[in-house]
């Protein structure tokens, strides 16, 4: 069968998915509208001020709207924040203190969290090092969330939980927004004083529902993901509870400045233009998430989630059991891309990281991950995290590609 019998026979397969997708969007694209028209945003609110970045008016409204959409008391956004794990570092050494207890109740975290908790690297730089205790729930059989096991380790000792939603580098299953709830209700049950942090990266606008919506008091993401809408150059977000986002942005900052200062550099515009755009765009990337994992279904391999999943993130996750068909199917999808497609990506170190990563992606934005791109840490099972893609015909036809080089 040809290629590209190949991608339009699994393209039939998944187009009734699709119409939850929509219906998805359009929910998420309202509730943004709203709170545009809400907060009363207007070209004034794109002009950006120097210096100190005291009495910026689009920051405060940027802050505002992110606070609606997502339901929270407060929001900070900000293009100050350097990365996902910076952001998702602020909120912990915000809230957390010498003596307190935090855990991570799915498992072990994302890689580059592991040096932010002290798990390895420098560990006086960590929270460890700064004096908070760490402890894990691990999963059942590495892929399920083990519900039990979080009552038996949540008690009044616990000062704070990391629930994180995608998968990270691992073959766990993302969590849902029910399942998220589930989590929380045990926590808040066990420990109603517990902070529920979740790491929103990579679900942001892919459900109705946000964490905060079923319980969870603070959340954090990076806007070169999702709420970024492929646009936005840098920075993240924190939003949830009035006194833990204040923490949070003291940690970014400083006490007395808080959420106070910064000059926004002329981002202002693009984050809010972002915001717009990224419940079309995650839609368009998760279309094509979906028919991923048709098409490497229908050729044998491994690959989560499955079509008929619900999903709750943008990652799909294709193992291969050895290096040389990761590698293989990097390159391809870097020759697919729009931006540097002449190159070849080749494993190397990369800070935060334990092992050698190979990463594809040419994006308008380095290191984007709402646009199409694929990464995998050099180590069992050589799995490739495949996420993104700002239209859906550009997977498709990347996908044509990847299939013909892995079939021959």
């Amino acid at each position: 069968m040809e290629k590209k019998d190949i991608i339009n026979k699994a393209e039939q397969k998944v187009k009734k998915y699709f119409e939850f997708v929509d219906e998805v969007k359009e929910y998420n694209q309202e509730k943004v509208l709203k709170a545009f028209c809400d907060n009363k945003i207007g070209l004034e609110h794109f002009a950006s001020v120097s210096g100190y970045g005291h009495d910026d008016m689009g920051r405060e409204a940027l802050d505002k709207v992110f606070a609606q959409v997502f339901k929270a008391e407060k929001a900070i956004v900000r293009n100050h924040f350097v990365s996902g794990t910076h952001t998702l570092a602020c909120c912990l050494f915000g809230n957390l203190r010498n003596g307190e207890k935090l855990v991570s109740v799915a498992g072990s975290p994302y890689d580059t969290m592991e040096e932010v908790i002290g798990k390895r690297g420098n560990k006086r730089a960590s929270l460890i090092g700064h004096g908070v205790m760490y402890d894990e729930v691990p999963l059942i059989n590495e892929t399920d969330v083990d519900f039990e096991g979080i009552k038996k380790k949540i008690d009044k000792s616990v000062n704070m939980v990391l629930i994180q939603r995608s998968r990270g580098y691992s073959l766990r299953k993302s969590l849902n927004i029910e399942t998220i709830r589930e989590i929380i209700d045990i926590v808040k049950t066990n420990n109603p004083d517990c902070i529920c942090f979740v790491d929103n990266c990579y679900g942001e606008f892919v459900e109705k529902l946000e964490p905060l919506e079923v319980g969870a008091d603070l959340i954090a993401g990076s806007l070169i993901k999702n709420p970024g809408g492929g646009i936005v150059e840098a920075g993240g977000y924190i939003a949830g509870k009035e006194e833990y986002v204040y923490q949070a942005a003291c940690r970014l900052t400083a006490p007395g400045i808080g959420a106070e200062g910064g000059a926004m550099l002329n981002q202002l515009r693009l984050i809010f233009q972002g915001l717009f755009m990224a419940p079309s765009i995650v839609s368009e990337a998760i279309k094509g998430a979906i028919l991923a994992s048709q098409v490497f279904e229908d050729i044998g391999f491994i690959s989560t989630p499955k079509p008929d999943e619900i999903r709750t993130d943008l990652i799909q996750t294709i193992k291969f059991g050895k290096p040389e068909p990761l590698l293989e199917f990097c390159k391809t999808l870097q020759s697919c891309s729009p931006v540097e497609s002449y190159l070849t990506p080749i494993p190397d170190d990369v800070p935060g990281y334990d092992n050698k990563l190979i990463m594809a992606g040419g994006s308008f934005i380095e290191g984007s991950t709402i646009e199409l791109s694929a990464d995998g840490p050099l180590r069992p099972p050589y799995a490739a995290y495949m996420q993104g893609g700002l239209n859906y015909a550009h997977v498709k036809i990347a996908l044509k590609y990847i299939v013909d080089k892995i079939i021959n």
